[in-house]
């Protein structure tokens, strides 16, 4: 996969909100509040102000190539909540300008010994990757969470738990209601598209206009995915081999009923529609 067809259609992160950008510098932003905020209802993309020169421009096409995104992990603060989510002394979250499912976050680490390493060679370093797998885990409860506040009323699972935030007086515990961790991915491509280190943040569900053809769709469905729980990888694994795999290449299989589709991308695309409506109300 070429890295400006990548930089364009899969890792610029980016806005998908609406949320003002404010002109005074402002507190570090809490991911929390920020992702379950009633603003961020079917978040599209919002560029930051063009008339403020210290804000970093984000238009497409506007981007230095593979290093775009590194004008996040220099200045946060230099770009509203739409487009950063949050972000510490050791790690930036934003949404994807392309986002490839209904949610999509990438999660960058500071770290400038490791943030321009290949995945596989930077989470060889178990200190590392330990840190990296407890953000990982701290923004997949937030995205968990986003998604039981956008679907949580069309979930079969959830009709329990909504009757007892409606009681009167309320119960001491509130139903589990659906397991929403189990609806993200979290992970990396084998062959990344910009030269940061990156980690996905996605929802399972693949329902995004962004989504247009064979490489967006096969990077998250086949092993060219590899979720950051297998790390560190074996020397053998396939994995760090993807093209000689050629997962990208492969026909298309849907996510969750696993129909096959060989190369009918249109087809695959109405289908995957339909499963989006049919997955928001298990």
């Amino acid at each position: 996969m070429s890295g400006a067809e990548q930089h364009r259609d899969q890792s610029k992160g980016a806005a998908t909100s609406t949320a003002p950008e404010t002109t005074t510098p402002a507190p570090k932003r809490n991911a929390f509040t920020e992702l379950l905020s009633a603003r961020n209802k079917q978040p599209k993309h919002a560029a930051p102000n063009p008339s403020s020169k210290d804000v970093p421009k984000r238009r497409m096409g506007s981007f230095p190539g593979r290093d775009g995104l590194g004008a996040y992990l220099e200045k946060p603060d230099s770009y509203p909540s739409s487009v950063v989510v949050y972000h510490n002394s050791d790690f930036v979250t934003i949404h994807d300008m392309f986002p490839k499912s209904s949610l999509h976050l990438l999660l960058l680490p500071r770290d400038q010994t490791k943030n321009r390493l290949h995945p596989f060679e930077a989470f060889e370093d178990a200190e590392f990757l330990e840190k990296v797998r407890t953000e990982v885990h701290k923004l997949r409860k937030l995205a968990a969470a986003e998604l039981r506040r956008r679907y949580g009323q069309d979930s079969a699972q959830e009709q329990a738990r909504h009757a007892a935030l409606n009681a009167d007086p309320p119960p001491d515990e509130l139903p589990d209601g659906r397991d929403w961790d189990k609806e993200i991915m979290c992970g990396i491509h084998a062959v990344p598209s910009m030269s940061h280190l990156h980690v996905h943040v996605i929802s399972v569900d693949r329902h995004s206009e962004k989504l247009k053809h064979r490489k967006h769709y096969n990077s998250f469905a086949t092993p060219f995915f590899v979720p950051i729980e297998d790390f560190p990888l074996a020397p053998d694994d396939e994995r760090r081999h993807p093209t000689r795999q050629g997962y990208l290449k492969r026909d298309f299989t849907c996510w969750r009923c696993e129909k096959q589709f060989g190369n009918r991308f249109t087809e695959l695309k109405k289908h995957l529609e339909e499963e989006f409506e049919e997955w928001k109300k298990l």
